[in-house]
């Protein structure tokens, strides 16, 4: 699987052009469509993933589904991958896994040394709680690619938020 990273937009969204088996993937097109499809060139687009519904991950959805003829989708042929539901940054939150290739999209679900905040519409500690819990059964080499900054390793995330699953 080769990942590329394109960070995008003016919250510095990562948008990621994921390829496989002479397939990609797009995932999260917060913005600058422009710069997507330049980053698409040559490659057989078969499909758009969105890990939530806000407006710096599907700021150029819309066109990006205009350019490829594609719509947003969860499920993608020729790729392999476990949808996780895990609200609490938001209620549509969800986290994309390739366990042949240990690897998850995480959204703003969580980043590098912290979680998703969970103040804004729809977010939620409750859920928060139970999605962080559901996660820290999956094993800890994944290889984590957040929506904004840097990816991480899923088992050094779980010091960070075990702090938080005790606050509440």
């Amino acid at each position: 699987m080769q990942i590329e990273r394109i960070v995008v937009g003016l919250l510095q969204e990562n948008c990621y052009i994921v390829t496989k088996n002479n397939k990609t993937i797009i995932i999260d097109p917060g913005a600058e469509a422009d710069k997507i499809i330049d980053a698409t060139k040559g490659k057989n687009v078969v499909g758009i993933l969105i890990t939530h519904h806000h407006f710096d991950h599907i700021g150029a959805l819309k066109d990006i589904e205009e350019y490829f003829h594609l719509k947003e989708t969860l499920n993608v042929k020729g790729f392999n991958y476990e949808i996780i539901k895990t609200p609490g940054h938001s209620n549509d939150s969800v986290c994309y896994y390739f366990k042949d290739d240990e690897v998850l999209f995480s959204g703003d679900f969580l980043f590098y040394k912290t979680i998703g905040r969970t103040d804004l519409p729809t977010g939620s500690d409750k859920d928060m709680h139970q999605s962080l819990e559901l996660i820290s059964k999956y094993p800890d080499n994944i290889k984590v690619y957040p929506g904004h900054g840097p990816s991480t390793i899923l088992g050094d995330e779980k010091v960070y938020f075990r702090l938080y699953l005790k606050k509440i």
